[in-house]
């Protein structure tokens, strides 16, 4: 077997991507699909940043994760989306051996990366809102940067653990992934190996991420609401809901995603396909206008930098 497995990694020189299963008169529609899905993603979280690093009133704890967000939309959507539009518009399906690990590296990176940076915005506004007075000697900028940093680390070992579990399997020779792009499940489906221990490792690996994160943003959002419900302004139940509900609408999308594509049986690819575009395209075109249509302060800095504009021109 592990002859076997070595002969296998050195003729394997590539994948196909073999897409959406549909008639070839829709791929320009999907290609167009993907083209305009990409731009909003672009606009809206470039948009974002630029405001963020622009506009000084938004130089505190919840704009920079909500940048940092916004910078990791921006990078796993890009990992994504232009290898799948040239599937679409052209023939080539094909991705290199060296393509499809660095696809599944960086996109399990950025999404984990995003799932621990959501549970970090969650405790923020835990200590917003529970403990204002202190809020500002508690959340310093140096606790941001090792939150922040903190959830790349934990994006980066899950990656390489996950990357490496999958890619030393031994695949069949069947070089078709059918998925739009190098994911997990779709490669298991090629491989020759007993995928047990595998499926044991990558579940309790998934375990290790989501119900850390989960338990830190259920437990943080109890607190919030106790701390809510105890207010006796009106004004400040209302602000304390919007800040938060916008975080609550990111989380439900990307969660709410992973879920479905994670308890959809192998069985049902394409339905895996949906909740895969959702998550991988879907939610970071969705984040910035989130965020932009809930939250005061950040359509004040788009008002005021589009007025700036109309000044110059």
């Amino acid at each position: 077997m592990g002859d076997r497995g070595t002969s296998n990694h050195s003729e394997m020189t590539g994948f196909i991507l073999v897409g959406f299963r549909v008639g070839s008169e829709l791929h320009l529609l999907l290609f167009l699909l993907f083209v305009l899905i990409y731009a909003l993603i672009l606009m809206g979280n470039v948009g974002m940043m630029t405001l963020i690093g622009t506009d000084p009133r938004l130089n505190t704890p919840m704009y920079f994760f909500l940048g940092n967000l916004s910078f990791i939309d921006l990078f796993y959507s890009t990992v994504i989306a232009p290898k799948a539009m040239t599937t679409f518009w052209s023939a080539g399906k094909s991705i290199s051996f060296a393509g499809c690990v660095a696809q599944l590296f960086l996109f399990t990176l950025f999404i984990v990366t995003e799932g621990f940076l959501l549970a970090a915005m969650a405790y923020d506004r835990f200590l917003a809102i529970c403990n204002p007075l202190l809020y500002s000697m508690q959340m310093t900028a140096r606790l941001c940067a090792h939150l922040v940093a903190g959830s790349y680390i934990c994006g980066c070992v899950s990656s390489v653990l996950q990357t490496t579990m999958t890619f030393t399997l031994s695949f069949c020779a069947s070089r078709a992934i059918d998925h739009f792009y190098c994911d997990t499940r779709p490669l298991q489906r090629l491989s020759c190996s007993d995928l047990f221990i595998h499926k044991v490792v990558s579940f309790s690996l998934s375990g290790l991420i989501i119900l850390p994160t989960v338990f830190v943003i259920v437990v943080s959002y109890l607190y919030i609401v106790s701390a809510v419900v105890r207010m006796r302004s009106a004004e400040g139940r209302k602000k304390a809901f919007s800040t938060c509900s916008s975080h609550l609408g990111v989380v439900g999308v990307l969660y709410g995603a992973v879920f479905f594509m994670y308890l959809t049986p192998d069985r049902y690819p394409e339905l895996s396909k949906v909740a895969s575009l959702c998550y991988s395209l879907v939610t970071p075109m969705l984040n910035p206008v989130i965020y932009s249509l809930r939250n005061k302060d950040v359509k004040e800095a788009l008002r005021k930098l589009w007025e700036k504009k109309k000044m110059i021109l």
